[in-house]
């Protein structure tokens, strides 16, 4: 059977317990006709020379490696949205985009949805699924996961997919009939639309394929591997000398030889670094120092690895190049990572997770989200916190006691007072009294 029979039949008798959406697709996507298999999504987008660059390149590895981390450090928390009783004094304990009247709370680790994605299957961790989607991501601008289900049509458990290997089935009726795995030996394994979890950076040249970082930097990438070869084979058959040594006389070989003997045995070794040197009469030394093409070869790494923190937004510093770096600007180098990378980068898998893997549990309650708050660079400094409690405290928002209560302090006496106004500047206060006015005079 190929490829279109097992799809279509898969796709017409549906998974076990999914409810399909009776919806009609983009009208303007592509009519399946005539060669079904060259009309699969994702191949000349997804090639697997793009997977090579993360073992051979040292900057792409390090900037999708940085990305991996920070996202595995990150919880993905399952939350269920319930009404709540509120009083008028109560504090709103909403989160963003909650409706009114409800607070979202989270399901609690036995949970199915939250044990799934804690634990995706027997052999991988949650941490391992995110590094792998992370790297999928950053590497083929796709990823995918491949579901199972019990014979009860329930999810449990969950598949990275390579994403070189996957291909997207279009419909003209419902967008995406299913999608194709294909294996070792071109054996084919099809998956109905339900049954796979598809992330993907948007293509603006083809909307069954994800954008790969690695298209927009693949030449200057390559260029910095390049300068790396063809620095190796320079430094394996370099002959010029690192120091010129000049005589007013032509020596013989012997003195040649001997000259060598002892020049090595008094600056070779590492105890013997920058000693002083003490030459004869008539005899001057000059260093070569970089030649223009060595500097030709560092600028070219250096091009490579600011088109990589480009791309991948990751700041040179956390790549590596420490120059002109101090810990304020590392700190702030840090902090931006995290604000407009790696937190829209989570809004972005929060979004294709509540789209395409919550509906399979029939609960429309159910919503996600990464929990940052004990991600360092994201947290308020103490200075901060200091000035915006007294700035509070001053405008009369917080009380002292609500302030202590917010630092794990236990309340005062006095703290539920708002704190007394004190009088603009440059003027004095009055008790009460009414200046008189003063009499004119003439």
């Amino acid at each position: 059977m190929d490829v279109k029979h097992m799809v279509m039949s898969m796709a017409a008798a549906g998974a076990a317990g999914v409810r399909r959406l009776g919806r009609r697709g983009n009208r303007v996507s592509p009519v399946l006709d005539g060669d079904w298999e060259t009309q699969l999504g994702g191949r000349p987008w997804t090639p697997t020379s793009y997977g090579e660059y993360y073992p051979r390149s040292a900057m792409v590895y390090s900037a999708i490696k940085i990305r991996q981390d920070a996202i595995v450090r990150v919880p993905l928390r399952v939350l269920s949205r319930a009404p709540v009783s509120r009083t008028p004094d109560s504090p709103d304990a909403r989160l963003p985009g909650t409706p009114r009247g409800t607070s979202a709370v989270p399901v609690g680790p036995d949970h199915p949805v939250q044990r799934l994605l804690d634990s995706p299957n027997r052999f991988w961790t949650g941490g391992d699924l995110w590094r792998a989607t992370e790297t999928y991501l950053g590497l083929w601008g796709s990823a995918y996961w491949g579901l199972e289900r019990d014979d009860r049509g329930r999810v449990v458990e969950i598949w990275p997919l390579r994403s070189d290997r996957v291909r997207v089935v279009p419909d003209p009726e419902s967008y995406v009939k299913g999608f194709v795995y294909v294996g070792r030996g071109q054996r084919l394994v099809p998956y109905v639309a339900e049954d796979v979890v598809w992330i993907r950076y948007f293509n603006p040249l083809d909307e069954y394929s994800g954008l790969s970082p690695i298209a927009p930097l693949r030449l200057s990438v390559d260029m910095g591997m390049d300068a790396l070869r063809a620095s190796r084979n320079n430094l394996s058959n370099e002959s010029a000398p690192g120091l010129f040594i000049e005589t007013s006389d032509a020596p013989t070989e012997s003195e040649v030889a001997e000259f060598y003997q002892r020049w090595e045995s008094r600056f070779r070794g590492v105890d013997n670094v920058r000693r002083p040197v003490l030459l004869g009469g008539g005899m001057k030394a000059a260093n070569l120092g970089f030649s223009p093409k060595d500097m030709e070869y560092l600028q070219t790494l250096r091009w490579s690895l600011e088109d990589v923190s480009r791309v991948y937004g990751v700041p040179k510093a956390m790549l590596g190049d420490m120059e002109r770096i101090t810990f304020s600007n590392f700190a702030t180098a840090r902090r931006v990572f995290w604000q407009d990378v790696m937190v829209p980068q989570m809004t972005f898998l929060r979004e294709s997770l509540e789209q395409m893997l919550l509906p399979n549990f029939g609960d429309p309650a159910l919503s996600l989200r990464f929990d940052t708050s004990e991600v360092e660079a994201l947290k308020e400094s103490e200075n901060d916190k200091a000035t915006r409690r007294r700035t509070y405290v001053a405008a009369g928002v917080m009380t002292i006691n609500e302030v202590r209560r917010d630092m794990n302090l236990p309340p005062v006496e006095w703290g539920d007072e708002p704190p007394p106004r004190r009088p603009p500047a440059g003027r004095a206060p009055h008790e009460g009294k009414q200046e008189e006015p003063r009499s004119k005079t003439r």
